[in-house]
């Protein structure tokens, strides 16, 4: 069965998701780093791919509102061709539009914390981004 690992890179973290079934989504961990300090995110991330070996990579593309690529989208697609080449793994950009303010969203229905809310809102992005790309392929 094909493993997927989905990220939501942003400019001091990633959060990590993960399918083991093609199916369903999880959370794993939040990856912090210096601010833009990208190499030091591919290295954390190379070592969690070779922990667990996944099948692909889905990363989160941020489009703007109007589906136009701004700065943060051009550095997501110039770190995910890094990251293909270093892996060896095929890497493939999901639209991440409103899934940082969606994950926002659950955790306020669910009453977490302001503290705990920031520890989790880059993983459950993650899980929105990996997620949306897993139902696409299921249609």
């Amino acid at each position: 069965m094909t493993k997927y690992l989905g990220l939501d890179l942003g400019s001091v973290t990633c959060g990590v998701s993960w399918s083991d079934t093609g199916f369903i989504a999880g959370t794993v961990k939040t990856i912090r780093f210096q601010p833009d300090d990208y190499d030091s995110a591919l290295d954390q991330i190379l070592e969690f791919i070779a922990e667990r070996r996944p099948d692909q990579i889905v990363l989160g593309l941020p489009l703007l509102e109007n589906g136009d690529a701004a700065e943060r989208a051009q550095i997501c697609m110039e770190f995910g061709k890094q990251l293909e080449k270093e892996a060896g793994i095929p890497v493939f950009l999901q639209d991440e539009r409103n899934t940082t303010q969606e994950s926002e969203a659950v955790l306020l229905d669910f009453d977490i914390s302001r503290k705990h809310r920031k520890k989790k809102i880059d993983q459950l992005a993650a899980v929105a981004i990996l997620q949306r790309y897993l139902d696409a392929q299921i249609k």
